[in-house]
């Protein structure tokens, strides 16, 4: 299957996400030597999980997969462009590329307009819309000097 096969697969899951299920309009993939590993559709209503995004879900599934953390090797075909979350966990699983179909502007036009969270990203933190404040733990040994002695670790 090309491209634009696999793409038609990721578009179909969010379509049928809407129709079967009432979840958002997001269908994600991902592929391994030209096999499905991994598949995932919004279910952010359905499960009540503000992370459960169709990217977030296929990368969860293909990673699970794989028996690791990392998609290195892998292709991430996703209906829509990423969001900012979404974007984070592609960065984080280091899928080899991505693709997507519809644009956010595609996605603003439906209501699910992401670039607030843009702008709130450029923001200082205590003029964000949700307001962040640091606590210094204030410990002599925490959990990055644990991490940094730590013979168990694995690096990523």
């Amino acid at each position: 299957m090309d491209q634009t096969g696999w793409m038609g697969k990721a578009v179909d899951l969010a379509v049928e996400n809407v129709l079967t299920s009432h979840g958002g309009p997001f269908g994600a993939i991902v592929l391994k030597d030209g096999k499905i590993i991994g598949t995932g559709r919004n279910e952010v209503t359905a499960t009540n999980d503000p992370t459960a995004h169709a990217e977030v879900q296929a990368i969860r599934e293909a990673c699970k997969h794989l028996g690791s953390f990392q998609l290195v090797g892998c292709e991430l075909y996703t209906s829509c462009e990423p969001c900012p979350m979404c974007l984070g966990a592609i960065f984080w699983a280091r899928p080899d590329k991505v693709y997507y179909g519809y644009t956010k502007e595609d996605a603003a036009k439906a209501g699910f307009d992401d670039d607030f969270i843009y702008q709130q990203i450029k923001l200082p933190y205590e003029q964000r819309s949700i307001p962040f404040y640091r606590i210094d733990p204030a410990r002599e040994k925490g959990p990055f000097e644990a991490w940094k002695e730590s013979q168990n670790r694995i690096e990523y």
